[in-house]
């Protein structure tokens, strides 16, 4: 995967010192560099790790107060570090990224830990440290990757839930909600198909305008239907038929792949 870098520091020097010692890494990065807290938000571009000057703009930390408030006057653009990192804390879990704080002062390590930063650098950065520090966040950059892509994450009313993509039989759209046919129950949520689609492409298919299926579950199909585990037969419609046969086929392409890769060397030939 690559891994989205942010590096938001109002030092040249620094962005670019830290831009190098990322590119060094053994994980293949896309970084974008901003001046100012201003800047980075305006961009609104999606980040899986963000190295953030706390003095940013020539701020402290202790000018931020507890509130995360700029005070009178002041915009996104004099934000320092903190107060930026507890804006980003305010949306959606989905679009916050891994924090690493660099600054020149160790001072500031606890209210790191007040806006769950991942980690802090004090200035000048140590390669040593920055590597083993990158890697560490590469391993949990990973790890959260490989969790949404084996989950689905549904807001109902006010509360995130997360439901496991082995528990979906299929999704069903009717009207404005999405009807998600699970091992145990069925659960209700506001949602379009289309965008679902686009979200579990590769494990699901879409056979019908109406229904979205788990290709882990189809057991057989024809031109007109669809046959799932679960004892259920779904309709297959005629524009969606070509498309599901090529999904379906990969999937089963790409599932025969990991099953070999798992086998210890030698089954194959000890038949």
């Amino acid at each position: 995967m690559t891994i989205r870098v942010a590096i938001c520091d109002d030092e040249p020097n620094i962005r670019s010192l830290l831009a190098s010692l990322v590119r060094r890494q053994d994980e293949t990065c896309e970084i974008t560099e901003y001046g100012d807290s201003q800047t980075y938000l305006s961009d609104r571009q999606a980040h899986d790790l963000l190295f953030l000057d706390i003095e940013l703009g020539g701020g402290t930390a202790q000018d931020s107060g507890s509130g995360g408030e700029t005070g009178s006057g002041a915009g996104a653009g004099s934000m320092n570090g903190m107060e930026l990192a507890r804006r980003l804390r305010q949306m959606p879990l989905s679009s916050q990224p891994l924090i690493i704080f660099v600054t020149g002062y160790d001072s500031y390590v606890y209210q790191a830990f007040d806006v769950e930063a991942f980690q802090y650098l004090v200035k000048p950065v140590n390669q040593a440290r920055f590597a083993e520090t990158f890697r560490r966040a590469a391993e949990r950059i990973a790890a959260a990757e490989k969790q949404r892509r084996s989950t689905l994450v549904i807001q109902t009313g006010s509360t995130s839930r997360t439901v496991p993509l082995q528990d979906i039989y299929y999704v069903e759209s009717q009207g404005h909600k999405l009807l998600l046919h699970l091992k145990e129950g069925n659960l209700e949520y506001y949602g379009k198909i289309s965008q679902l689609e686009q979200e579990l492409q590769g494990q699901f298919s879409r056979i019908h305008k109406g229904y979205l299926v788990n290709l882990s579950y189809v057991e057989e199909y024809s031109r007109n239907q669809a046959a799932l585990a679960n004892g259920e037969k779904l309709i297959v419609s005629k524009r969606k038929y070509d498309d599901f046969v090529k999904t379906h086929l990969r999937f089963l392409q790409s599932q025969t792949a990991l099953a070999s890769k798992s086998l210890p060397v030698g089954d194959s030939e000890s038949a």
